[in-house]
């Protein structure tokens, strides 16, 4: 009886080995390969090469920008998260569920299409664009374009993360709260986000990596001016664009770094989570 169940266990150990040696190999296939190519072609020229391309005045620029970017759009996604999470978790109302549909809605649509809406609206042919011309105002082909665009790109990532969690977690302890005389503010910052500052943190890191990587949105709305309205994915294109490879890989490199960064961040905030 026993020798059968060891039997039994040795066939399920070797399957389980080697699911766990092809993860591992594609993983180093589709993920690492790719990594170390970049990082080859950065470098064939020497270190010398590589950091006087990357701190090249448009370069610097597109870096900047799309730091800046990553600035301004992820606390403002944040705060859209919390307060989108909390009206739909914590309050039943007609359309509550549409609401959550078009939470979805910047996952379904294309980049470009997203990035093509905001043209057809604020450009100087759009829907709003003879009104804000008429007050002096440009949005399209500015740093502002850049950031609605990433703004809706983006929206959906805290929210999803905070929504189930939320709604995991009920309310009582907010109830609880306000039952012995907390305030709104007092519950929300004492009760309710400590609660989910895992999930908070978890959904920001992955807006700030999709807001540093979007090419689509941002490709139609900045007008791709060098020095100007290039983020770095952009200025990557550019960079191809006029044959010098050295000098693309080099950004990408960049964009490589905040990747890794981004996995290592978003690999910790799961076992704090899961803890």
């Amino acid at each position: 009886m026993q020798s059968s169940r060891r039997h039994g266990q040795r066939p399920a150990r070797t399957a389980h080995w080697l699911l766990i040696l092809a993860a591992m190999a594609l993983s180093a296939l589709f993920i690492g390969v790719p990594i170390a190519v970049i990082f080859t072609y950065a470098l064939r020229e020497g270190i010398s090469v590589y950091i006087a391309q990357i701190t090249q005045p448009a370069t610097l620029h597109a870096i900047w920008l799309t730091v800046l970017t990553a600035i301004v759009v992820v606390p403002i996604n944040m705060v859209f998260g919390i307060c989108v999470a909390w009206l739909v978790t914590r309050f039943r109302f007609p359309g509550r569920r549409l609401l959550i549909t078009f939470i979805e809605i910047p996952f379904s649509v294309s980049p470009i299409v997203a990035g093509v809406t905001y043209l057809f609206l604020y450009g100087s042919q759009g829907l709003l664009g003879p009104l804000l011309e008429s007050y002096d105002i440009k949005i399209m082909f500015t740093v502002p374009a850049i950031f609605l665009v990433s703004l809706f790109v983006t929206s959906p990532f805290v929210a999803r993360e905070l929504i189930p969690l939320m709604q995991a977690q009920g309310s009582e302890d907010e109830e609880a709260a306000i039952t012995l005389g907390a305030t709104g503010l007092q519950t929300f910052f004492y009760v309710t986000l400590p609660n989910i500052r895992w999930a908070l943190l978890y959904g920001a890191v992955l807006c700030n990596a999709r807001v540093m990587g979007e090419f689509g949105a941002v490709s139609v709305v900045s007008g791709a001016i060098r020095g100007q309205t290039n983020t770095l994915p952009l200025q990557i294109e550019l960079l191809f664009n006029d044959y010098n490879v050295t000098g693309a890989f080099a950004a990408s490199s960049t964009l490589a770094l905040i990747a890794v960064v981004t996995l290592i961040l978003k690999y910790v905030l799961e076992r704090k989570q899961a803890g």
